[in-house]
């Protein structure tokens, strides 16, 4: 639905819109993976309290430190899987998306010929079609003006015709019948040539009117690579950053120590502080326009640094939430006892929605330089995992419920289970 106004008119194949679909689903598998860790613990959790297993296994000397221990390794395992689809598969997938879109961009609808209106969505054409027959999709009194070989300029009036794609649906046919071809010359005022036909063919540019699928390759953007190949890449900027402050600081320094202001002979009618501030104030002036430049160079550096450390940070921070979310959702699922998919969805979505705004904001602020990569990327889970722990050493020492019921009616019945529907009614 997101690029439906891209894709409506252009009759592009269904296998094309498919891949849309499939590549644009990575980003949301990155998302996706750590709160189906979030709904499933609090489910499980919440359904071994509901049937008393969570209380026969304490009886049975079994703390909810060992009971965490068999989802909290299994979290393990998922986050280092989303490590590598994070790495390997999922920027792979935003380089296609990317490429595709751009395919789909550039092509355009179909040529569409309006009675009495010049169409120019061929570069170098303007076609005037008088009158088309609806039913054989004739195309009557016709005039082209071709500009495609300057300086000539050649003007084709046909009584009837037919346009087509050809079969390499490289060039748009026009089989056109009775009619003159004017041709002339601007270099040349005195070059003028007429041509009669009975049927004339010209074949017109349909590049844009086709889909071309390109090939991966070319550039790449940060979300677009691996962790290791960006690490290469702030190594690379870091070593430009380096030669750029040490030009700057150079700069400084042949400004405030002026070769000029050394030979500078002391009178007793000038004031030494005063000329020294003057000559200063002018050499700065003079060089103002490269300084701004180096600083602006510094800044751009520094900005890119900072966007491609958030990438890094964020291919390791997101599947890491799948651990802090077993913190959280295991001493919830047992507070609770009545942890459905109703329950389980519906704190699963406040919680991951705190997750994202952290997220969000963290990656906003990084960018800008207002806060450090690491904080911006990390935070949520440093919040989210601190919370995750006293949540689970209270749910250790002694029994609290928490009563969610209330969400229960905000929630749709077919996320509910039958006891769910059953209770609630």
């Amino acid at each position: 639905m997101k690029f439906a106004d891209k894709l409506v008119g252009k009759g592009l194949d269904s296998w094309v819109i498919i891949q849309l679909i499939l590549y644009n689903l990575a980003w949301m598998v990155v998302l996706v993976v750590p709160m189906a860790v979030l709904v499933a613990t609090i489910m499980a959790f919440g359904a071994m309290s509901q049937n008393n297993e969570i209380a026969i296994l304490k009886a049975s000397g079994i703390s909810l430190y060992k009971m965490i221990l068999p989802p909290l390794f299994t979290s393990v395992i998922v986050a280092l899987l989303l490590i590598y689809f994070n790495n390997k598969i999922y920027p792979d997938a935003n380089h296609a998306a990317r490429l595709l879109m751009e395919d789909i961009t550039r092509k355009k609808p179909t040529l569409s010929l309006v009675p009495g209106v010049f169409s120019q969505e061929i570069p170098n054409y303007s076609i005037l079609v008088r009158k088309i027959d609806e039913s054989t999709n004739e195309l009557k009194d016709i005039t082209i003006y071709d500009y495609s070989y300057q300086p000539k300029i050649n003007i084709v009036t046909a009584e009837q015709g037919k346009i087509y794609l050809a079969r390499n649906n490289k060039k748009l046919m026009m089989d056109l019948h009775n009619g003159e071809i004017h041709e002339t010359d601007n270099n040349d005022e005195l070059l003028y040539r007429k041509l009669r036909f009975t049927r004339h063919k010209i074949a017109l540019p349909a590049e844009q009117f086709t889909f071309e699928q390109s090939t991966l390759g070319g550039p790449r953007g940060d979300r677009e690579l691996g962790a290791p190949e960006m690490i290469k890449i702030v190594d690379s900027l870091k070593i430009i950053e380096n030669e750029y402050r040490f030009n700057f600081n150079q700069q400084v320094d042949r400004i405030l120590i002026s070769p000029d202001l050394k030979q500078t002979q002391i009178s007793e009618n000038n004031l030494f502080p005063k000329f020294i501030y003057t000559q200063v104030k002018q050499r700065i002036s003079r060089d103002q326009y490269s300084i701004n430049s180096n600083i602006q160079r510094l800044k751009y550096i520094k900005n890119d640094i900072n966007r491609f450390w958030v990438e890094i940070h964020k291919k390791y921070s997101l599947p890491f939430a799948c651990i802090v979310f077993i913190l959280i959702g295991a001493p919830l699922g047992t507070m609770t006892r009545k942890a459905g998919f109703g329950i389980a969805a519906g704190i699963s979505l406040v919680f991951f929605l705190i997750y994202w705004a952290f997220l969000i904001g963290g990656e906003k602020l990084a960018d800008r330089g207002l806060l450090s990569p690491f904080l911006g990327m990390w935070s949520a889970n440093i919040v989210l995992g601190i919370l995750g722990i006293l949540l689970l050493i209270k749910s250790a020492r002694e029994k609290i419920t928490l009563n969610f019921d209330f969400i229960l009616k905000y929630i749709p019945k077919s996320w509910k289970s039958p006891e769910e529907t059953d209770e609630n009614s």
